[in-house]
């Protein structure tokens, strides 16, 4: 039986799953939805999740779109996260 994804229902831009910031820059990413689950994912080295992303280059706006987790977790830091969040990827922000 395949296990159910916690973060596969689009969460809303202000109630996002996990929020992840540059400590350099005004990066921000707010994940709304991942596509596997969190036990695939470490599996994948393409896997991604759909996030709304703002930084000065998008002039305050927010972007939506897919990117690949490996980028986020190399250059952001988890500054806020919802309980599940936490538990599944080890976050205590």
């Amino acid at each position: 039986m395949r296990k159910k994804n916690p973060f596969g229902k689009t969460a809303k831009l202000d109630n996002p799953y996990a929020v992840y910031k540059s400590p350099i820059g005004s990066f921000e990413f707010r994940v709304l939805k991942t596509y596997q689950t969190p036990d695939k994912e470490r599996e994948n080295i393409y896997a991604r999740w759909f996030v709304a992303a703002k930084s000065d280059m998008t002039f305050g706006s927010w972007e939506y779109g897919d990117t690949y987790i490996h980028e986020i977790l190399e250059f952001t830091t988890l500054t806020e996260a919802t309980d599940d969040w936490n538990e599944h990827y080890g976050g205590n922000p």
